[in-house]
């Protein structure tokens, strides 16, 4: 390839990133818990100490310290939800969908979430193919804030 179709497939290759990011975003300063609330997601979803996360064409990849475990109450129930080191997923204004690497406790098992959606002031996670659940729902304000890792 001569000098000029390596400029040129650049230069497309830089419009079409700059086209696909958000123009609300802006990615030097933005944090993970930005990129949540400017999708109309709560801040709260991600745990304290997020050490990074990478966004490309809306899949979003979030680097944990580690295993991190926090509860939320739902009608005087606790509930467990387990993140491993790296939690993803596809986001768009009030979803995120083909959520990996996150888990809520059920009884004595840690079956996976595939889907959290914003509905009103409901938060609905989906447990997509596990036979433990298929839809759970908790109030936003259960992830108004973000959780410290137990």
């Amino acid at each position: 390839m001569d000098m000029q179709h390596l400029l040129f497939a650049l230069l497309i290759a830089s419009v079409l990133h700059a086209a696909s990011c958000d123009s609300t975003v802006d990615a030097t300063t933005a944090t993970a818990y930005d990129i949540l609330e400017q999708n109309n997601l709560p801040r709260g979803l991600l745990p304290l100490g997020v050490k990074s996360y990478v966004l490309h064409q809306g899949a979003m990849e979030v680097t944990l310290p580690g295993l991190c475990d926090f509860n939320v109450t739902l009608a005087g129930q606790q509930y467990t939800i387990r993140y491993d080191r790296t939690v993803g997923g596809v986001i768009r204004p009030g979803s995120l969908t083909q959520v990996y690497g996150a888990r809520i406790q059920l009884a004595f098992d840690f079956p996976a979430f595939d889907q959290v959606d914003r509905v009103g002031d409901q938060l609905k996670i989906h447990g997509g193919d596990n036979n433990f659940f298929k839809t759970m729902s908790f109030p936003v304000s259960n992830f108004a804030q973000s959780h410290k890792c137990n």
